[in-house]
């Protein structure tokens, strides 16, 4: 009863919409990442100007830690395959295995700001500060800004193994959905960071 209940005052939790061919959650995220393409195709867009416009820029590879950003380029890329598994899991119903690709998921996601933590340090120690120059005042703001979209997929994601699993009680599929989504959101954040690490590190 709970589940038709649900169903009839919250329409496309789990059938697509006629118009769009999406589910209310997967239309929605779309939406929100076009929103995030903006926010950092307008830093990628100043990083350009501001470096094309620069009478002399660092060498990037030389003040960057290039080796913690490639394991950190794996790590992420390595999370956004447990993401997958996770949700294959769940599909088969098999929920123990579920959680513990979850887990690893978080796992590394933590592994990735303890490293980028590492960096923050190191630059730190050398007297390198965001005030420092316009290349690390756009290293610290994209990096920051995207350090927090990994903390925001990190409390989402424990939240799906955690209370959130009640969805699971009311409808199954609601709950994959859900699911799906916030992996859709976990590979733009990786995807992200790929253009990063390309951009600040090797470039």
């Amino acid at each position: 009863m709970q589940q038709d209940h649900t169903e009839e005052f919250i329409p496309y939790i789990v059938e697509a919409r006629p118009d769009t061919g999406l589910y209310n959650a997967k239309f929605g995220i779309w939406l929100f990442l076009a929103s995030e393409v903006m926010l950092f195709g307008s830093l990628f867009s100043a990083y350009i100007l501001l470096r094309v416009g620069s009478f002399s820029w660092p060498v990037q590879s030389e003040i960057q830690n290039v080796l913690i950003g490639a394991i950190n380029s794996v790590v992420l890329l390595t999370s956004s395959i447990f993401f997958i598994q996770a949700w294959v899991a769940l599909k088969a119903d098999d929920i123990p295995k579920y959680k513990r690709f979850m887990a690893l998921v978080i796992t590394f996601a933590f592994i990735f700001l303890i490293l980028k933590g590492v960096e923050y340090y190191q630059h730190f120690s050398h007297g390198e500060f965001p005030k420092t120059s316009v290349f690390l005042g756009l290293y610290f703001l994209m990096t920051g800004l995207h350090a927090l979209h990994i903390i925001g997929g990190i409390l989402v994601n424990i939240y799906y193994i955690g209370p959130g699993m009640y969805l699971r009680s009311i409808n199954k599929q609601w709950f994959i959905n859900r699911v799906e989504v916030a992996g859709l959101y976990w590979h733009f954040v990786d995807l992200v960071w790929i253009f990063l690490f390309s951009t600040l590190y090797l470039l």
